[in-house]
């Protein structure tokens, strides 16, 4: 009897530490930095004060301390003073004016944008949505019944992209949810994640986590996680341990990155960057042009300024290893590609999805 007690004393104690494990990344988001006078105690200075919420776990607040305040991570997620500037737009991509029913946006035929959680895994100081976010609307308030009826009566949809907020911070029991209602669905053959968390919160990707994407991406043709990264600087040994785990269950792993003024806007950042991303079996997928988002605007270069520096990268790495590079074109108009091989000038023309050349402000 007293070897049996033992014994189930032995398994409970596993049991807890595997429950601990698994749930660990719940508590780092719990004990997140919230307030100005909890991240200045951790980084050891005073910060502006901005209208803008701040969102940083303890550990990643660690690694911004040991980077430095010239570092790239301090620079993206750190609170500036240039954010409480006027210029810039709150909605820069027209997500308002392409919003559907069932909170999700229908901008391209084939494909739509389902919003979960507004709930991010740490707040980016360049954030296309930081306004929308800071001031969260229904669109990030995503109601599955409405968008499962959406996609029933629009056939033609045969891609669902889960985007917010960021879709890896819901439970597993919640991912389980969205996975099998969308695999449900006679069309949709393709399910992407758009996310941060594997880089912000690798505690994430749990042995649990990685059974369930290897569980459902039978269910659909391809199962896709685009990982957003922007620097070296996030790779660190934690997260590429964290990236080789999903790339382990199979799933099409691509990478987002955004073009950040005095953060990757130089040719050796970008080659580091995409090189080390393809080292890891993650396909540069995205390379995006700075939105002109209002409390941002320290982030953007010219699209002349980008359009050279993608010229450098296109001879200095294989075509496999660059990402496309795209520009959303302000008012909900889409993405197009925002290289220009004949010239590297910008005269303020682009060609919107449907073709059509629309105008923008080239100045900015």
């Amino acid at each position: 009897m007293f070897g049996l007690n033992l014994l189930d004393e032995q398994e409970k104690k596993v049991a807890l530490q595997r429950n601990n494990a698994q749930d660990s990344w719940k508590l780092e988001l719990k004990e997140a930095i919230k307030t100005y006078s909890d991240l200045e105690k951790v980084l050891g200075q005073k910060l502006p004060k901005t209208t803008y919420p701040i969102f940083i776990p303890k550990n990643f607040a660690k690694k911004i301390l040991r980077a430095g305040d010239k570092s790239p991570l301090w620079k993206q997620f750190v609170p500036h003073s240039e954010e409480n500037k006027k210029a810039g737009m709150k909605d820069p991509i027209g997500d308002k004016n392409h919003s559907k029913p069932g909170k999700i946006i229908h901008r391209y035929k084939n494909r739509l944008l389902f919003f979960p959680t507004p709930v991010c895994p740490i707040t980016c100081r360049y954030c296309f949505r930081k306004n929308e976010l800071a001031n969260p609307s229904e669109l990030f308030d995503g109601q599955l019944k409405e968008a499962i009826n959406y996609l029933n009566n629009h056939p033609e949809v045969n891609e669902v992209i889960l985007s917010g907020g960021d879709p890896l911070i819901l439970s597993d029991e919640k991912l389980e949810l969205l996975f099998k209602e969308f695999s449900k669905i006679p069309s949709i053959k393709y399910l992407r994640i758009h996310t941060r968390t594997p880089i912000i919160l690798p505690s994430r990707v749990t042995k649990e986590l990685c059974e369930l994407l290897t569980k459902y991406k039978k269910k659909f043709f391809s199962l896709i996680i685009a990982v957003h990264a922007n620097h070296t600087d996030e790779l660190d040994d934690e997260v590429r341990a964290s990236l080789i785990k999903i790339k382990q269950t199979g799933i099409k792993l691509l990478s987002q990155s955004v073009l950040l003024k005095d953060i990757n806007d130089d040719l050796t950042s970008l080659k580091n960057l995409f090189t080390n991303l393809s080292d890891l079996g993650i396909t540069p997928y995205y390379l995006h042009h700075p939105d002109r988002v209002k409390g941002g605007m320290h982030f953007y270069l010219s699209l002349t300024e980008g359009r050279y520096l993608y010229h450098l990268l296109r001879n200095e790495l294989p075509g496999w290893m660059i990402p496309k590079y795209v520009i959303d074109i302000p008012g909900g108009e889409g993405k197009t590609s925002a290289f220009n091989p004949e010239s590297f000038d910008f005269d303020g023309s682009l060609i919107n999805k449907d073709g059509q050349s629309i105008s923008i402000d080239p100045l900015q």
